[in-house]
């Protein structure tokens, strides 16, 4: 779901600490997502309304990143040789 001004119903005014502002700004900077966006993501996943279409694919996938065992020792050094290799057999 995509927000706009038109769209917002209320406004809220929050003092941060120190600490949970830096943070903040730290994350608009490497995301480059506005404050706004991620203060709404932030409290959906806390309120537990989470929204998978507001989610980057990547933040969407962040728990399972290294949580999965391929049974294949070499993957992550072989990849492109496993996936040549799936694309040879798939002709």
């Amino acid at each position: 779901m995509h927000y706009n001004a038109m769209h917002m119903e209320s406004q809220l005014t929050v003092r941060l600490p120190s600490e949970l502002a830096t943070a903040l700004e730290r994350t608009r900077r490497k995301s480059g997502r506005r404050t706004s966006e991620i203060v709404r993501a932030a409290l959906r996943e806390y309120l537990r309304l989470g929204s998978a279409g507001d989610a980057r694919p990547g933040e969407r996938v962040r728990p399972l990143i290294g949580s999965l065992d391929s049974g294949v020792p070499d993957l992550t050094e072989e990849h492109r040789a496993y996936i040549l290799e799936s694309l040879q057999r798939a002709r």
